[in-house]
């Protein structure tokens, strides 16, 4: 295990998270399309994992994709994310997880545009988006 992640009890994370923000990322949940505040934003900055703070996308990777969620072609870095097989509701899918703290935060489908043709579909609630100016907001 890495020094750098992040591990707490579930006590621990009930304490710490809002209970939407548990429900998501703890319990892999999801938010309601078109709902989250960062759905929205059209600001320059990073977005972040709600739960542990790492750096997981850029404001110059992020799109419309018109799907409900916030949209990227391509996280930070690959060694941010994690992507783990998700057989839930019918579907085989590419769940996509905070590679520090194991945080659930969306999933990644191969209908994005270039360069990557990806499009990581991601829960406002499980980010936390710092501006260029520092102001600081949550999904």
């Amino acid at each position: 295990m890495s020094k750098d992640k992040v591990v707490k009890t579930d006590e621990e994370w009930r304490e710490q998270l809002t209970p939407e923000q548990y429900r998501v990322v703890r319990q892999k949940g999801t938010e309601r399309p078109f709902t989250g505040r960062l759905y929205y934003l059209q600001r320059k900055g990073t977005y972040r994992c709600v739960a542990c703070g790492n750096e997981l996308f850029s404001s110059e990777t992020k799109f419309d994709a018109g799907c409900g969620w916030p949209s990227f072609w391509e996280p930070i870095s690959e060694e941010k994310v994690d992507r783990e097989l998700d057989t839930g509701h019918g579907m085989v899918r590419a769940e996509v997880v905070c590679e520090r703290c194991g945080a659930h935060l969306g999933h990644v489908f191969e209908d994005g545009p270039e360069p990557t043709g990806l499009r990581y579909c991601i829960n406002s609630v499980s980010l936390r988006f710092v501006g260029e100016d520092g102001q600081e907001i949550e999904g």
